[in-house]
């Protein structure tokens, strides 16, 4: 058992000094975990007007999410072996790397298409999907075991980046000619934004974050309760973990991975669920399947855009109390009746107008972000830190299953068009 001190550690409030910065920082990574994979998505008119051949909605994101929940799925089995600092800053290094070669890529080949740059594209879609499984599974591992609100943050954060990719799009849409010279220029200023967020990513979380007095508070809690994936970043806060009594040194035992599973399988399936609905639809449908329209080339970004900022805006719904779904039957039932959209779609796409179709993004986005954020809030409430920090990765194992499970059924949308 905890020693007294220890105890008076586990039970204490965790310092008030910081929170606003802590909630920015925890939003920033957010930010930059999805900014360059949504960089790739919002640029997707350049690349189906360089690549038209090959369905560059769909096949990037097709190759990007084997690596992600292969690697995620290693990862979550080993969690409690793998240091989430040097987890978290390899990710954020591979996200730089391959966003900095993005653009060289496309400057080396002049923009020009055909198989070899599209493989290229490919590759570093992949590279990609390494970095969000190292990334997204241990922050959110991380930020499981402290407080509910920066996980919160950190998720708006996720669905920020869409929202400003997005709204990136339409100024570099706005700016250069709509003309493949344009669409060119305006794919390779999003790389170079997103190399430098990325870059800005790494160096706070591996300087500034784990300094952060109530980030400090959470994992000496943790270490306390037998977490050993924070060594290193207390080390880097100027904490000496050595002096630290680990339960887990005593012989305190946590639940197994499979036992959390098993406790919490229907969270499991509601983000499972929740990714393969929206992911069917977003952004393959959107990109290639809704018609023609007075808006012309701007129809596919308004639509991506409308979605992500209704991604945004639900992802901070649930700090309404009034309006945040804390019953599991409640989310549940709430993500079976979102197979409602599949549908929806389909019938606003062949009869519709583009207002219909607008006001379906919206909702999509909507409810993605408010249930998302529901599930990984209420998920790991009432366990100890190594077990939270489990479940958060189980957690994001099975979210980045469904989006895989989604891009899949994606391609069913293509049944009776020459496929």
């Amino acid at each position: 058992m905890p020693s007294s001190a220890e105890m008076d550690l586990i039970t204490a409030k965790p310092p008030t000094k910081g929170r606003s910065a802590a909630y920015l920082m925890c939003w920033l990574l957010g930010l930059g975990s999805l900014f360059t994979w949504n960089s790739m998505l919002t640029v997707m008119d350049y690349y189906s007007h360089v690549f038209p051949d090959y369905h560059p909605s769909r096949v990037l994101t097709l190759v990007y999410q084997p690596f992600a929940v292969i690697t995620v799925g290693i990862l979550t089995y080993y969690e409690a072996k793998v240091d989430t600092r040097f987890r978290i800053l390899f990710g954020f290094s591979v996200f730089f790397v391959s966003s900095t070669l993005v653009p060289i890529l496309d400057l080396a080949t002049s923009g020009h298409g055909g198989i070899g740059p599209y493989i290229g594209v490919c590759a570093l879609s992949a590279c990609f999907g390494l970095a969000d499984a190292f990334v997204q599974g241990g922050i959110v591992g991380d930020l499981s075991y402290m407080h509910p609100n920066f996980l919160q943050s950190f998720s708006a954060g996720l669905a920020a980046s869409g929202a400003a990719t997005s709204g990136l799009r339409l100024i570099t849409k706005a700016s250069f000619p709509d003309t493949k010279v344009g669409l060119r220029k305006g794919a390779l200023t999003f790389f170079f934004i997103s190399a430098f967020f990325e870059l800005l990513c790494l160096i706070l979380y591996a300087v500034v974050f784990p300094k952060l007095d109530m980030v400090k508070h959470y994992r000496k809690t943790a270490a306390l309760e037998g977490a050993t994936t924070v060594n290193a970043d207390l080390a880097a806060a100027g904490v000496v973990v050595n002096d630290l009594e680990r339960d887990s040194e005593k012989g305190n035992t946590r639940l197994s991975s499979l036992a959390l599973l098993s406790q919490n399988v229907d969270y499991a399936f509601d983000l499972f669920a929740i990714y393969v609905l929206t992911l069917s639809i977003f952004p393959g449908f959107l990109a290639e399947d809704t018609g023609s329209h007075s808006l012309g080339s701007w129809y596919v970004v308004v639509l991506i855009t409308m979605y992500n900022l209704g991604d945004l805006v639900g992802r901070y719904l649930p700090l309404i109390k009034a309006i945040k779904i804390k019953s599991r039957v409640g989310i549940l039932a709430a993500v079976v009746a979102r197979f409602a959209f599949i549908p929806a779609f389909y019938l606003t796409a062949k009869y519709g107008d583009q207002g219909w179709m607008l006001m379906l993004c919206i909702l999509l986005g909507i409810t993605n972000g408010h249930l998302t954020v529901c599930v990984l809030v209420e998920a790991p409430r009432g366990y100890k830190g190594p077990e939270q920090n489990a479940i958060g990765n189980i957690l994001v194992f099975f979210l980045l299953g469904g989006i895989f499970a989604g891009v899949t059924l994606d391609w069913l949308w293509l049944i009776g068009k020459g496929w």
